[in-house]
């Protein structure tokens, strides 16, 4: 048995060196660039004019020869410093920027070749921001997902809910999506064409970075790249015409920034009538269903719903393959809990994890690095603000490195505090480096209550829960009890219209009146409320001090929401897996998912076309296939090699093969695919065996410990990555 890998390999995996944190490397090294570029320019000037004073003979060829070596020189130079200068910007150099560049068409012909990811209705043209996954990207996807459900909504005990796409506008209005959900557009003033302002701006700047800079022109850039969130429409149209900003491509002028409202709008019914919009998001799904979940979990506090669903969003550019499109996957969770107690009993069990920690405080500093740190850390520094919010921190963590996310290339940033709205208290995103730098795939954020009230306050339903206490509280209270009797005879028809005023007098009110009617037995309730112009006397109410036992307390519930987005989880994690396995005659790209999310989870084959192989190995697929694992098999003639290749470019973690030596002692070969090792099992216990490997609760090296090795003819090196 052998494989065409087997000759000399080496794995390549691409790994990104982004913009460099260390600023006072890359001053320097931009300082000595300005500097070897200043003289070369005034070398360049000397052999200009000692060309010239050849020619009129004041100067002589050697001093000619003398000047052009000087120039050399220098030049030698400057190349150096050049090379410096584009080490320390890391990412933003013309050299890395093209490397990413080609790992990404290399990465984006595999995903549509092998039908990963689809540009949606492809034969028509295609519609940006569209995509469709093919069966292997469909596969992962669902992979993803389910794990999601597995790692929070079973092993958490919340409640999952399956919320309408389609939102009536009420609902849109209370949330503040119809008035704020915008971005800033501009057109090319000559085609019409649209484009998001910041992104404009955002990739000039960056532009720029990449070159030398004097003064304080690169300190200016940093600041707007810093506040390019928080920057008005004004403000964004100033930055663009002081930086020249064109649009892309035709090198046209632009308009000024303008909103543009992201949702994609329709109407509910068939007179039209009935304005809505496709969701932007799934929260408000669980926001809205928020009495009956409360209902449906014994009106108890914390407890927590979650959805995964379809979202939509108009993008204006959408850009970056399926990291920014128009239709997309979200999975929400809305952990309601009580305000002012916001502890979770289980942050013991990811207090030790340890992980970049990108805090408000260092990224204002001068460092700008995030710091590893273990959760439990961030709390006694108190730069995480409750331990709900860091449990959810903790298990996003597991979650993302469970499927395949590199933790090194992986920070939890927290909010500046212009980022967050008004009424959040504390927000962090689960950054990943990519190719195109640094992506939000998750958002924690602590909303407070403020969604709940919203909703409440638009629809007129109590949004609240009751809060027992351990032991019942003894307090103070006004009580305001109108007499119905007398002023049900004093006022007749106007009997409830007086009676709802004195029974909603606030507190302060309610003192000042029984002051007045201590004072003079009567007031005018016109004076406190908006009840109207009646005479009040002291037989017609009662307002007094008593003594009451609370049990509890009735409150507008907290809430923690970790939002993730799936397709974007899903691309990082592609970006992360992929490599380049090199032979001495040939390149082959291989997909290192984790066997949690591989589309298939084996393939078996038989050494030979042979139909007493064939019939083994159809009957282990089918073995495979009753034990709920996902099984290609694959009969053709062609080599082992080229089989094993093909499926580890789709990302397959184990292959079975079917050999001489199985039709007489019914053992098969077992391989992995990023070492290429195999290990020789007998047939009766492969299903088990791969079972473990499938679920990650027995690792490759556990099993080659266990099982003899099987060797492959020509011996195979590696050079792992």
């Amino acid at each position: 048995e052998s494989e065409s890998e087997s000759e000399s390999v080496r794995e390549s995996v691409f790994v990104f060196v982004f913009v460099s944190d260390d600023g006072d490397k890359l001053a320097e090294a931009e300082k000595a660039l300005l500097e070897a570029q200043s003289k070369s320019d005034e070398q360049g000037n000397n052999v200009r004019a000692t060309k010239a004073a050849v020619k009129s003979g004041t100067a002589t060829k050697e001093q000619l020869a003398e000047e052009i070596a000087k120039l050399k020189s220098l030049k030698a130079d400057l190349d150096v410093k050049r090379k410096a200068f584009d080490e320390a910007v890391g990412g933003g150099s013309k050299a890395a920027a093209l490397n990413k560049e080609a790992f990404r068409a290399n990465l984006a012909n595999v995903l549509n070749q092998r039908c990963f990811v689809i540009p949606g209705f492809q034969i028509y043209g295609g519609i940006a921001g569209l995509y469709d996954y093919g069966p292997p990207g469909c596969a992962i996807k669902s992979n993803i997902q389910n794990y999601w459900k597995r790692h929070f909504v079973l092993e958490e005990k919340m409640l999952e809910i399956e919320g309408s796409a389609v939102t009536p506008e009420p609902v849109l209005k209370a949330s503040g999506h119809v008035e704020r959900f915008t971005d800033f557009m501009v057109k090319d003033l000559k085609n019409g064409e649209c484009f998001r302002a910041d992104h404009l701006l955002e990739a000039k700047l960056e532009e720029m970075q990449r070159n030398p800079l004097e003064g304080s022109v690169r300190k200016d850039i940093e600041n707007v790249l810093a506040r390019i969130d928080e920057l008005t429409a004004e403000e964004l149209g100033e930055q663009l015409k002081k930086y020249g900003c064109k649009a892309p491509d035709t090198n046209n002028d632009i308009s000024d920034p303008f909103p543009f409202n992201l949702m994609f709008a329709t109407s509910i019914g068939p007179k039209g009538d009935v304005k809505g919009y496709l969701r932007p998001e799934t929260a408000q799904g669980i926001f809205v269903n928020f009495p009956s979940l409360l209902y449906y979990n014994g009106m108890k506090l914390p407890f927590a719903a979650a959805q995964l669903g379809q979202s939509f969003r108009n993008e204006i550019s959408p850009q970056q393959g399926i990291l920014r499109v128009r239709e997309f996957t979200q999975a929400e969770i809305e952990h309601f809990v009580d305000p002012d107690f916001k502890d979770h009993p289980k942050f013991h069990k990811v207090a030790d994890l340890e992980m970049l920690i990108f805090s408000r405080d260092v990224q204002v500093s001068d460092v700008k690095k995030p710091v590893l740190m273990k959760l439990q850390d961030a709390m006694d520094k108190s730069i995480i603000a409750n331990t709900t919010l860091a449990y959810f921190i903790g298990r996003t963590f597991e979650f993302m490195v469970a499927v395949g996310v590199n933790p090194q290339r992986m920070r939890f940033r927290q909010h500046l505090q212009h980022e967050m709205a008004h009424y959040a208290e504390d927000c962090w995103d689960c950054e990943v480096e990519c190719s195109y730098g640094w992506v939000e795939c998750v958002g924690i954020a602590d909303r407070s209550a403020y969604d709940l009230k919203a909703h409440a306050q638009a629809s007129k339903t109590e949004m609240t829960a009751f809060i027992k206490f351990d032991k019942p509280k003894f307090v103070e209270e006004l009580v305001v009890e109108p007499n119905k009797k007398v002023i049900g005879k004093t006022f007749k028809r106007d009997a409830k219209t007086v009676q709802s005023a004195l029974e909603t007098l606030t507190e302060g009110n309610a003192l000042k009146l029984k002051e007045q009617l201590e004072k003079d037995g009567e007031a005018s309730l016109k004076a406190f409320c908006d009840g109207g112009d009646f005479k009040i006397t002291k037989e017609m109410i009662k307002i007094e001090m008593q003594e009451k036992k609370l049990s509890g307390k009735m409150i507008t519930p907290g809430v923690i929401e970790p939002s993730f987005g799936i397709g974007r989880i899903l691309y990082c994690m592609l970006e992360h897996c992929f490599y380049t396995r090199e032979s001495d005659d040939e390149k082959k790209t291989v997909f290192r998912f984790t066997p949690l999310v591989a589309p298939t989870k084996c393939t078996v084959f038989p050494l030979l076309q042979k139909d007493e192989f064939n019939a083994v190995a159809r009957d282990i697929s089918e073995t495979l296939i009753d034990a709920g694992l996902s099984t290609l098999i694959d009969v053709t003639g062609t080599s082992i090699g080229k089989r094993y290749a093909r499926t580890d470019e789709i990302g397959v973690p184990f292959a079975v093969t079917v050999d001489h030596d199985t039709l007489g002692n019914q053992t098969v070969t077992l391989r992995e695919r990023d070492t290429c090792s195999q290990v020789r099992i007998s047939i009766s216990e492969l299903t088990p065996v791969l079972k473990s490997l499938i679920q990650m609760k027995t690792t490759w090296a556990e099993v080659q410990a266990k099982y003899p090795s099987q060797s492959v003819a020509g011996g195979v090196k590696k050079e792992l990555s």
